[in-house]
C-alpha cells in the first residue's frame, strides 16, 4: 500500500461520501450528524494526511492521494480492502560440475521460518517488476544475472480448517548467466545451490516449489492458480 494509515470509521465515511461527488460541504459530509468538534477533529486529521483538502467556501475534496486511498475502499462496509500481495519470485539456475542447480533460499524470519523456498519479493510502489526482480536477486544474492519473465502463479495459501493466511501474485523469473560473488547468508535467510532431486528431498520445502522449477524448462509463458492447505506457518 502507498499510504498505511490506520482510518477510524468515520474518516472512512467521509472519504467514502467523497468518492461519489467532486467536492462537498462540511454539513454534508457529516452523515453521522456528530458534534461539530468531534467532526472536525477527523476531517482535520484527513487534511493532516494529505488525504483531503479544504476548498473556497467551506468545501472539501479528494487528493490525488485521497483519491488513490479511498478507490480501494469498500464502500458498502467503508472500509479498505485487503488485497493480494504483488511479488517477484527468481528462479535462478546455473550449471556447477556438470549438474544442473538452482539457487534456493531458506526463510529466517516470520512468517514460515525455516521453510526453503526461491527467492522471493515484494514489488514497490512505481516499481516495474523487472526492475524489482533485479533489485531482489541483488539484495538477497549479491548477484546479477540475465533475467526473463516466464510466467505468472496466483498462491493462496489456508490453514487445515481453511482460515486465509496468504494470498499471493508472483511474476516468475528465470535467470541465468549470473555473476558476481553469492550471499551465502543474510539478515532473514540464507541461500544455497541444489539440484532438483536435493530440492524436493528438503524438509520443509514451500508448497509450489516444483511447479516453480517447472516453470523455467519450457520457452513458453505459464499461468497456475493453486490453493494450499499449510500445516505450519
Amino acid at each position: 500500500m502507498s499510504t498505511q494509515i490506520d482510518i477510524h470509521p468515520v474518516q472512512s465515511s467521509i472519504l467514502c461520501r467523497l468518492l461519489f461527488t467532486k467536492e462537498g460541504r462540511f454539513k454534508d459530509l457529516n452523515t453521522l450528524n456528530l458534534s461539530t468538534d468531534h467532526f472536525s477533529f477527523h476531517i482535520k486529521q484527513l487534511t493532516d494526511w494529505g488525504l483531503v483538502k479544504k476548498l473556497e467556501k467551506g468545501k472539501y475534496t479528494l487528493t490525488p492521494k485521497g483519491k488513490e486511498f479511498a478507490n480501494r475502499f469498500d464502500t458498502d462496509k467503508n472500509e479498505v480492502e485487503r488485497q493480494a500481495k504483488v511479488a517477484v519470485l527468481l528462479v535462478a539456475v546455473k550449471t556447477i560440475k556438470g549438474k544442473k542447480k538452482y539457487l534456493i533460499q531458506q526463510r529466517l524470519k516470520q512468517p514460515y521460518f525455516g521453510f526453503w523456498g526461491f527467492v522471493t519479493g515484494k514489488i514497490a510502489w512505481g516499481e516495474i517488476t523487472k526492475e524489482a526482480a533485479s533489485r531482489e536477486l541483488n539484495e538477497e544474492t549479491g548477484l546479477k544475472g540475465n533475467i526473463k519473465l516466464v510466467g505468472v502463479k496466483h498462491k493462496i495459501d489456508y490453514t487445515q480448517d481453511q482460515k486465509l493466511l496468504e494470498d499471493k501474485y508472483f511474476f516468475v523469473f528465470k535467470v541465468t548467466n549470473l555473476k558476481g560473488k553469492l550471499k551465502e547468508k543474510f539478515e532473514g535467510g540464507r541461500n544455497k545451490w541444489l539440484t532438483e532431486e536435493e530440492i524436493l528431498k528438503l524438509k520443509n520445502l514451500f508448497d509450489g516449489a516444483e511447479e516453480s522449477m517447472n516453470f523455467i524448462k519450457k520457452p513458453i509463458f505459464k499461468f497456475s492458480e493453486i490453493k494450499y492447505l499449510v500445516k505450519k506457518y
